[in-house]
């Protein structure tokens, strides 16, 4: 099979509803591409040249009617940098209108105190706040600007209004020395929830991975001060964590499975399963301006193409744990094989399993545990690929 091509398969599920098919719960709304960050992990595109204007403030709200109709509950708002958008506040009026839980992706650039009330007037129901991390310099070079200090801001602003707020850190060798810290700052802003996310090796967190991952020895000292933060704060907050893919002996179920529960729709209009399908080629992703979430949801061929089970090679096909993982992450199989259909290589079973195991090995080269100053967890950076300059997207905060 041409590693260029997704070969074509009869889709397991008719073009029409039926009681056993997929429904979406989550409505993941890129509103724009537009950021003032250029972070080192960005799940931008990293080729936008092609892609079409964003959608209007009407195709957003009948996009809302159509995914609320089709049982989904709450939506996302995200980019890119939602804040960027002039329509917001009328975007988050036009969820409540649709009785969406309304949740605000955001890097906190740009906003101020009256502007986050005013989206909390509209309709907005939960801040999630993205922080690079707790030592300035080490976030403006992961951010490519400093943004510490207005982040502070923001979350004060939410917790003022009675939000909810989350705090995001995506996690990677650059900041898990500051594991601690980053937990302590969660704590002292008064968050109800802390993500910590482990880099998704992906689009410009691929690019940069000689940089992002962590070593093994890096990983278990973070897993420890996980579980240890876990149990210090049950019922005060909630700290959600997942091992990173490279890490693991069997895949994640990626978004819960290929158009299983979420629905991903770009700023131009392309509806995803998720926010790196549209790198896979041989698949036709439809846009909301020319049908239905409903009909691209159900007869979409590019939602049907990774649906069910018909289309797994082994080992995945006989596996016991095919309808838990789902085969794993269809792009990260695309990017690291050149076969959307192959095995996810991070599954120890997986004929391609060897491309991870070589990218551990180059990682544990360039990292340490050792004795360090007060505050961080012991690990320090070896080597000298971390020196490299980073590979950053484009600006685009206009």
């Amino acid at each position: 099979m041409s590693p260029s091509a997704v070969p074509p398969v009869e889709p397991d599920r008719a073009a029409a509803p039926a009681g056993d098919d997929p429904r979406p719960y989550t409505l993941v709304a890129e509103l724009t591409y537009r950021c003032p960050l250029r972070c080192a992990y960005c799940s931008n595109p990293v080729r936008l040249s092609q892609l079409g204007p964003e959608l209007g403030t009407e195709d957003w709200a009948r996009t809302f009617r159509e995914a609320e109709a089709l049982g989904v509950v709450q939506v996302n708002l995200t980019g890119g940098e939602p804040l960027l958008r002039d329509d917001l506040a009328e975007l988050c009026a036009a969820a409540r209108g649709c009785d969406l839980y309304t949740n605000l992706i955001t890097s906190g650039l740009p906003l101020s105190r009256g502007r986050l009330r005013a989206l909390a007037e509209a309709g907005l129901d939960a801040v999630q706040l993205s922080v690079q991390d707790t030592d300035p310099a080490t976030a403006a070079r992961i951010a490519g600007l400093d943004a510490l200090e207005p982040k502070t801001l923001v979350a004060e602003w939410t917790r003022e209004l009675g939000l909810p707020l989350t705090i995001n850190v995506v996690l990677h060798r650059e900041n898990l020395a500051r594991l601690d810290a980053l937990i302590a700052m969660a704590e002292r802003l008064g968050a109800d929830r802390l993500e910590l996310a482990h880099v998704q090796l992906l689009g410009w967190a691929l690019l940069n991975r000689d940089h992002l991952l962590p070593s093994a020895a890096m990983m278990s000292e973070a897993r420890r001060a996980i579980a240890e933060a876990q149990d210090r704060l049950r019922g005060r907050l909630e700290i959600l964590s997942v091992l990173p893919d490279y890490f693991v002996d069997r895949p994640r179920a990626c978004m819960d499975g290929w158009g299983r529960r979420y629905l991903v729709v770009a700023p131009d209009g392309r509806v995803l399963p998720c926010h790196a399908a549209h790198t896979l080629p041989g698949l036709d992703f439809e846009s909301v301006r020319d049908r239905s979430v409903a009909d691209i949801w159900f007869g979409s061929s590019a939602f049907n193409r990774f649906r069910g089970e018909g289309w797994m090679p082994e080992p995945c096909r006989g596996c016991a744990e095919r309808g838990v993982d789902f085969g794993g992450c269809r792009c990260q199989a695309f990017h690291l094989t050149g076969d959307a259909a192959a095995t996810d290589p991070t599954c120890s079973l997986a004929p391609r399993h060897d491309l991870v195991v070589a990218a551990r090995a180059a990682a544990a080269a360039e990292v340490a545990v050792a004795p360090t100053p007060a505050g961080d967890r012991g690990l320090v950076q070896l080597g000298t690929r971390h020196r490299l300059k980073l590979r950053r997207p484009p600006t685009t905060g206009a």
